[in-house]
């Protein structure tokens, strides 16, 4: 069975907006990292330093916004399979947050090192 749809530049840019208005409903944790972003661009613009420091410090930065969304689609996948506990989806979840705090231990640490 193939449940992939024909690639279509069009259709999958739906599908990718309509993901992003999902997340931004029901995701607070990334609306949160979402409005963050828009001080950490102003500093990124503010800040002095060279166009190669300026472009890690915006990468890092949206690497936190792309792993939260991958986060997101792990809990909202493992909620589909069961409702009940099971240790095995609490562990997926852990380990989706565990990503997204590593990304943002990652940006801080790229904060610091342009910083200094």
């Amino acid at each position: 069975m193939n449940n992939k749809p024909k690639y279509h530049l069009f259709k999958n840019t739906k599908y990718a907006l309509s993901g992003l208005k999902h997340v931004l409903k029901t995701e607070s944790s990334f609306r949160l990292e979402l409005f963050c972003a828009i001080f950490i661009i102003a500093g990124i613009i503010v800040i002095d330093t060279s166009l190669t420091n300026k472009l890690i410090l915006l990468v890092s930065g949206i690497l936190v916004l792309i792993i939260e969304l991958v986060n997101s689609a792990i809990e909202n996948v493992v909620d589909l399979v069961t409702k009940e506990y099971a240790p095995l989806a609490k562990t997926a979840k852990d380990i989706g947050s565990t990503a997204v705090m590593f990304s943002i231990i990652l940006h801080v640490v790229c904060w610091v090192l342009v910083l200094i």
